[in-house]
């Protein structure tokens, strides 16, 4: 497996304190991260030694390090990439973020203008079907559970006269011709008899009297339940015809029976959408033209703080390009009207001339590839105020110059330093001499195995290497004077 630790020193306002604090991990002065990669591709990292998501990790390396490859200036070539540098420089941060806000809110209100012109199409559309759907279930006005009740009741009259005989058959046994009668009769005979009966009838006689005030209360509830039973003729047949409209609306409209409530009043609130619809509807423009208004001030303080930091950029890289041997070459931002965004209405192109007299023009036409190192060189320069606390990484920067170019890439390289951590990978000797630190890169290649090795160097192997990148394999006394030379920084 392979495993990579870098350590990062933070000071207190770095913007990788955020990412950490959003993912609930600890910060500090310091900052490990850990990558481990196994043989079967499974891949783990950690943050201060606490697992992490690669998303994570991610946000942490963007905050962290910078690095630009042989080719990342080939990213220059793009002006899709030309507005989001200009921005970097003009550090209108607030004012983009007033713009993406208004964009959002402009955008809601667009969608929910939209969303509510359809709806509002669409309750037009079957207004004739919905007024009579509501006329008809407000006619029957269903309640929830009123089905399951109607056909109770419906079964309940369907046996009632079946039940009504037997109830009054019940009724005779129990009212005064049955057993209230024979009970109160032998309440009587009983009661005559308790004084002479030396209290053996006191207890019999207590509990018919329970008895009876519990057959009283039978009887009265079977009179009640005879109540219940007496219903009008023709009760039973509106019953049913209640109970079976109720279920043909269910049908008809394609819910439960319990539902038909719920149901209808929905229908109403979209009659009520119809009835408002034209008030919302003015009501949502006025809220989409205030917010287009609200959208159209933040981008036009855009635009003019764009315009302002352009100028200042193009005077800013034109006095950068002098040192690194373009001091005739004009750098011009250019700023033109495009559709609206959320990052404004803006597009932005980076337009040079090279040559005194020779007309303006895109970077990728106009520049060769020397050229085109430099002035992201000059950029990065102009820029490194807004990529405070980031640690750059050039890779082969200086490709394509050499002699007085090469040495004066090195010293902006140098210059780059002062504010903040830069490794630059280079061939080239006057640019390696202007280095704080050395380290030599190795590549080695046993058993069919590419092992890549850096090893830090000490001052004699600073010369000897340095000597190596003028002279070649074969170091010479000259080779060695030229690099002590390049060093002491007197070439």
């Amino acid at each position: 497996q392979g495993e990579v630790v870098a350590v990062f020193e933070l000071p207190r306002t770095h913007a990788a304190h955020a990412v950490l604090e959003e993912a609930g991990i600890p910060t500090g002065p310091e900052l490990i991260l850990r990558r481990i990669n196994t043989r079967d591709g499974r891949k783990t990292a950690w943050v201060n030694d606490r697992r992490c998501s690669g998303e994570v990790l991610r946000a942490l390396s963007e905050r962290l390090v910078e690095l630009h490859g042989q080719h990342d200036d080939r990213g220059l070539l793009d002006p899709k990439g030309h507005r989001a540098l200009l921005d970097a420089f003009a550090g209108i941060a607030p004012l983009m973020d007033t713009t993406r806000d208004t964009w959002r809110a402009r955008s809601r209100l667009a969608k929910r203008l939209t969303e509510a012109e359809a709806a509002l199409a669409a309750v037009r559309a079957e207004e004739e079907y919905l007024r009579h759907a509501v006329s008809e279930l407000d006619a029957m006005d269903p309640q929830p559970g009123e089905e399951m009740e109607l056909d109770a009741r419906r079964r309940l009259m369907q046996g009632a006269e079946r039940m009504r005989e037997d109830m009054a058959r019940a009724h005779s046994a129990l009212g005064p011709q049955g057993a209230e009668g024979a009970m109160g009769d032998a309440l009587r005979w009983l009661d005559g008899l308790a004084e002479r009966a030396d209290g053996m009838l006191d207890a019999p006689l207590e509990a018919l009297g329970r008895a009876m005030n519990e057959l009283a209360d039978a009887v009265q509830g079977v009179e009640r339940a005879q109540d219940v039973l007496s219903f009008n003729p023709h009760e039973l047949e509106e019953t049913e015809e209640r109970l079976f409209t109720i279920r043909a609306l269910a049908r008809k409209h394609d819910v439960l029976a319990d539902d038909l409530a719920s149901f209808a009043q929905g229908l109403r609130d979209r009659l009520a959408a119809l009835d408002r619809g034209d008030a919302d509807l003015r009501s949502l423009r006025t809220e989409l033209a205030q917010a287009e208004a609200a959208y159209d001030a933040a981008a036009t303080a855009l635009t003019a703080a764009r315009t302002a930091a352009a100028a200042r950029l193009d005077a800013a890289v034109t006095a950068e390009l002098a040192p690194l041997k373009m001091e005739r070459a004009v750098f011009r931002t250019e700023i033109a009207a495009t559709e609206p965004g959320p990052e404004g209405r803006d597009s932005v192109t980076f337009s040079v001339a090279t040559n005194p007299g020779a007309p303006a023009g895109p970077l990728a036409r106009i520049a060769s590839g020397g050229e085109l190192s430099r002035f992201l060189l000059a950029l990065k320069v102009c820029l490194s105020d807004s990529d405070a606390g980031i640690t750059m990484i050039f890779d082969e920067i200086d490709r394509g110059v050499g002699g007085a170019t090469a040495d004066a890439v090195g010293r902006r390289l140098a210059a780059l330093a002062d504010g903040g951590q830069v490794l630059v990978v280079t061939h080239s000797p006057q640019v390696a001499a202007l280095g704080a630190h050395h380290w030599r890169v190795e590549k080695r290649v046993r058993d069919e195995m590419t092992t890549t090795t850096v090893i830090p160097l000490d001052a004699q192997a600073r010369v000897d290497e340095i000597a190596r990148m003028v002279a070649g394999d074969t170091i010479t006394d000259e080779a060695r004077g030229a690099a002590r030379a390049l060093l002491a920084g007197t070439v």
